[in-house]
């Protein structure tokens, strides 16, 4: 691509998590009105028109507020044209029409809605659906020598482009038009780009693995082949016959581990020997204080030197997979932070960069990252869709997961995500799931 950065057209970055959100899943009250009995409504509110038993979404992410006044805490955000359930209505500062209820500790102003007779959005709706692969969209690379992007689609390679991709940003297709024999694909950012220009990120068949309730108690039975190809030996030594080997991501048992001449051998099967190096093994860990163990409550532990991550139910593991984590020293702005937090926010998706930071060697966006759990400030869980080096260090500083299990984690976590919601933040009767980096 020619021209220097400072010629670069960029979109402006990402709003802060806390801003710009994306929701999906369960409608949020045990027990939901007949559609023809009328809301509750405030002495001081007129009621709804006759008939009406939804709002309409105008627009994508419109924010959903925990009480009905501007500048109220943010509970979440809901989806394009998603018809969401009416449960109250009443009169508050910052909207010029009323503010509607659309569950517990929810509200949007009436301003941003249109008030319809159409049926609210089933409890099972998701604005974003669980996929076979884990990804909710089609994502693409940009090639070497970059490509430009337009928000009209009669303007690409003719007009002024709106925004130029660099080599390797990653975007999300929704949409491909062919005009005059030249393909093109539209983003879910509402930006047309030329699919000559942009490679196919491949999926990953990784995912982690499902614990029986009846595993042992104190360590867990099997571990994962780091390596492209890891040698299996006969006895406990590099100098022992050797008996095949093992691919790259595949389970094995965990039997047990002995030292050898300075070295750590793992036992995988009779006679069946690994190099412990060339291995992940998740180890089982006590709960934090802030987790109600007597509940059963649910909550992540992440151990940073074996790269994995456990999910338990009180004291029982009931999940466990390969995870990287950040890959700066302890203390740096790219490592993950140790300690004990909870989920503070949950996006579908969320488009990560770090365009404005005018230090850096080397600049990336990924649009669209699915899956995205944040716990400790703008650090998080999410599915990483560009590398396939789970079981290593890698990210930023957040907690990256194959999209399957990033999937899997975003739908067994804690707040939930409402029926056509794309965001969702905790609240008194609905608090964020306990992760801890150890």
């Amino acid at each position: 691509m020619g021209g220097s950065r400072g010629q670069t057209l960029r979109a402006t970055r990402h709003a802060p998590p806390f801003l710009s959100f994306t929701l999906a899943a369960l409608l949020v009250t045990g027990h939901a009105r007949a559609s023809n009995e009328p809301p509750w409504v405030a002495p001081e509110t007129e009621p709804l028109p006759q008939g009406i038993v939804s709002a309409r979404i105008l627009k994508a992410d419109q924010p959903i507020l925990a009480s009905p006044w501007e500048g109220a805490q943010r509970r979440g955000s809901a989806a394009l044209d998603v018809h969401l359930p009416i449960f109250a209505v009443r009169r508050g500062p910052g909207c010029k029409g009323r503010f509607l209820s659309i569950g517990p500790l929810a509200w949007v102003c009436e301003d941003a809605v249109e008030l319809a007779e159409t049926p609210f959005v089933n409890a099972a709706y998701r604005a974003i659906r669980e996929t076979a692969d884990g990804l909710p969209f089609r994502y693409y690379f940009v090639g070497p020598d970059g490509s430009f992007a337009y928000k009209k689609l009669h303007a690409v390679d003719i007009g002024a482009p709106d925004m130029q991709l660099e080599p390797g940003f990653a975007v999300a297709i929704v949409e491909e038009r062919v005009v005059e024999g030249a393909r093109y694909g539209r983003s879910h950012n509402e930006l047309w780009i030329p699919m000559r220009d942009l490679g196919p990120a491949r999926p990953l068949a990784f995912r982690g693995e499902e614990i029986k309730p009846d595993a042992p108690a104190d360590v867990l039975p099997f571990a994962w082949i780091l390596v492209d190809k890891a040698k299996v030996f006969s006895t406990p030594s590099a100098l022992g016959k050797t008996e095949g080997s093992r691919a790259r991501f595949e389970r094995v048992p965990f039997f047990e581990e002995k030292h050898v001449g300075g070295a750590r051998f793992t036992r995988i099967g009779e006679n069946a020997w690994v190099r412990s190096s060339e291995l992940r093994h998740p180890t089982i860990a006590p709960p934090p204080p802030e987790v109600d163990v007597a509940a059963g409550e649910k909550w992540i532990d992440v151990e940073l030197e074996s790269q994995t991550l456990v999910a338990y139910e009180g004291k029982r593991p009931v999940f466990a997979t390969l995870v990287s984590t950040g890959k700066g020293r302890e203390g740096t702005a790219t490592a993950t932070p140790r300690g004990t937090s909870r989920i503070w926010a949950k996006l579908f998706t969320s488009n990560m960069d770090n365009l404005e930071d005018e230090g850096a060697t080397r600049y990336y966006r990924m649009e669209d990252v699915p899956w995205v759990q944040f716990f400790a400030k703008g650090v998080g869980l999410h599915g990483a869709f560009w590398h396939r080096s789970f079981g290593t260090v890698r990210s930023h500083g957040c907690v990256n997961l194959a999209p399957l299990d990033a999937q899997r984690l975003f739908f067994w976590t804690t707040p939930r995500v409402p029926a056509g919601w794309t965001a969702a933040l905790p609240s008194t009767h609905d608090v964020g799931t306990v992760v801890r980096v150890r």
